[in-house]
């Protein structure tokens, strides 16, 4: 807003840093309620002692949930992906052996090396 004395490239930088800093906050939210409602090695009242912190003081509550449970999120959000891998293999039809077949063909024409083979193949199998 234009104050009395004028709009000037400090008020404008100002406004932008404070624009930049509330969507952080909001997508850091976003990112913690998501993790913190798919967990399910807490109770509810955990969870809900979780939420009215983070309600109350939200910065500080996003920063010591991020310091206290940045492990487990990277653990569950990797089981998260490789659950949706698996589903969407299902869907679609995915074989290990028929890409498989597609692997020793590219090392057959030379496409791809012997160790890009054994690279690419032991990530199929797993």
């Amino acid at each position: 807003m234009p104050t009395a004395e004028g709009f000037n490239f400090w008020s404008f930088l100002a406004d932008v840093i404070t624009i930049f800093f509330f969507v952080v906050l909001l997508w850091l939210l976003f990112i913690v309620f998501s993790d913190l409602f798919r967990r399910h090695d807490i109770s509810g009242w955990g969870k809900a002692l979780w939420v009215i912190g983070l309600v109350i003081f939200p910065y500080l509550g996003v920063l010591i949930y991020l310091i206290t449970q940045s492990r487990g999120m990277a653990e569950r959000s990797l089981q998260q992906a490789h659950r949706a891998r698996d589903e969407l293999r299902q869907v679609v039809g995915f074989s290990a052996a028929d890409e498989i077949k597609k692997l020793g063909e590219l090392k057959k024409s030379g496409a791809i090396s012997d160790t890009e083979f054994g690279r690419l193949r032991a990530k199929l199998v797993q």
